[in-house]
């Protein structure tokens, strides 16, 4: 905890807020606020009602660029620690308020679809929209952004952006890095920045990348312009293998990628991963996950290649029915969330996933490591359900 700079009390900074946007888009009921006092880092804590941190001063939400560059000037002027949000689906601590009275700026209500651009195959939004609404205007139109993280369903455009998010397609269409075209942002003292939306920069760093990651910690995203490609569903090929090692699993994954090809899904769950998502068909074994898809000749080609590189591999064929329905069941809504609370309170359960980036020749030996030190030193191993990984993201 870190106390607030600001000659300004929790009272005043609210007062200022309320001038400033009207009542209407300002909080400050205290159970809303110690909910914005954490992430799902906290999960387990919070569910208990447990929050230990500083409680913010408010919630407040903008509804224009303009509002926000009030916002951050005042914040500036007044020394108020700032924390951005939009569709608060972290899961690291980064939503997390540390400094006492700090200001939450909420940008849900920003969420505006500005324009969809079939042409030069854009589409630009403000922060608060969310990706599922965007995805389902998009298909409709028979084109998608390809970006589909497990939040999806409440996941929004500024903090896909400002958490430099994956998603489950990435080998093919990659990072959310690779599909901002440009975007407009809010700094401190409430300086408006916008990078313009042209495909390539020639001279100089890109200084997206400034922007992109930033978690909030230097702006505010208010605007993102991302690629959008054409959504061809038909073309689907799914793919599931059961393999003994997961060391061969990988091996099969870098064979196929280092050839070229890329199927949108490229994943190896280890046998206790699997167990929880593919516990009708998995057998104790590592589960080999694939998706082709794109235009027709190239959905094909790359579903004739995984299906020559495993003839000549020791596997199991899963139906590829099986695989496509755990995709559709994947994502996490509302419902997901709850259902995980109930279970936390009833049977002190919880589960946590960390992400770490690895060259090939290293997956398996990072692998091997964590899982035989886990077992062999963490004194509580005994009370782990499950304690398994998977690699993804090629």
């Amino acid at each position: 905890m870190a106390p607030s700079l600001s000659p300004l009390n929790r009272q005043s900074i609210a007062e200022a807020m309320t001038v400033l946007l009207g009542p209407g888009a300002v909080e400050t009921g205290g159970e809303q606020l110690k909910a914005a006092s954490v992430d799902r880092f906290r999960k387990y804590t919070a569910v208990h009602g447990i929050y230990d941190g500083p409680i913010p001063a408010a919630i407040v939400y903008p509804s224009s660029t303009a509002d926000v560059a009030a916002i951050l000037r005042f914040a500036e002027e007044n020394l108020v620690n700032v924390v951005p949000r939009t569709g608060r689906t972290a899961t690291e601590g980064g939503l997390e308020t540390v400094v006492e009275d700090s200001l939450v700026v909420d940008g849900s209500r920003m969420n505006a679809i500005t324009s969809i651009d079939p042409v030069d195959m854009m589409a630009t939004t403000q922060c608060g929209v969310g990706l599922q609404e965007l995805e389902d205007t998009l298909r409709a139109q028979g084109l998608t952004t390809g970006h589909s993280p497990q939040s999806k369903p409440l996941a929004q455009m500024g903090g896909l952006v400002a958490t430099r998010s994956i998603g489950q397609f990435s080998t093919l269409y990659g990072g959310i890095e690779d599909l901002v075209v440009g975007l407009e942002a809010v700094f401190p003292g409430g300086t408006v920045t916008r990078i313009k939306n042209v495909p390539r920069r020639a001279a100089g760093p890109d200084i997206r990348h400034v922007i992109i990651g930033s978690e909030g910690a230097l702006c505010f995203i208010t605007e993102v312009t991302v690629k959008l490609f054409r959504h061809q569903p038909e073309n689907n090929r799914y793919f599931g293998f059961l393999v003994d090692k997961f060391a061969g699993g990988v091996a099969a994954l870098r064979e196929l990628i280092t050839a070229g090809y890329r199927p949108s899904v490229c994943r190896v769950y280890s046998p206790e991963d699997a167990r929880q998502h593919f516990a009708a068909f998995y057998q104790g074994k590592n589960v080999v996950v694939l998706v082709a898809e794109g235009p027709e000749g190239i959905a094909d080609a790359t579903a004739e290649a995984i299906g020559e590189l495993f003839a000549g591999r020791p596997h199991e064929r899963v139906d590829g029915a099986l695989i496509r329905q755990w995709f559709e069941n994947l994502n996490w809504g509302q419902d997901k969330i709850d259902a995980e609370k109930t279970a936390m309170l009833e049977n002190a359960h919880l589960g946590y996933t960390t992400e770490v980036s690895v060259s090939w020749s290293r997956v398996s030996e990072l692998f091997d490591a964590v899982m035989s030190r886990i077992r062999g030193e963490f004194p509580r191993t005994g009370d782990l359900t499950m304690l398994g990984a998977h690699a993804s993201h090629s």
